[in-house]
């Protein structure tokens, strides 16, 4: 009996792997369900190495309009020193 519950968790999750795994793949090649539009973030452009960054994830320096992004750190510094 034993033996056979095991055998009913491994085919579960068997199962559960290969369903999230179609799921990724068709996702990454732009498959979505029904007429939902795909999300998009807007991207702003690092001015010291011209490298695209997600503002809400870059590194940020001046306020309101003067707000400009960065990639890293050193890019910072270096937009901050001239």
């Amino acid at each position: 009996m034993a033996k056979l519950i095991l055998w009913a968790i491994l085919i579960v999750v068997a199962m559960r792997s290969v369903s999230r795994l179609l799921h990724g793949l068709l996702e990454g090649a732009g498959y979505t369900r029904g007429n939902a539009p795909q999300q998009s973030v807007g991207l702003v452009r690092d001015p010291v190495c011209g490298v695209f960054v997600v503002p809400g994830r870059a590194i940020s320096a001046g306020t309101g309009d003067a707000t400009r992004y960065f990639c890293s750190e050193t890019c910072r510094r270096k937009w901050l020193k001239r």
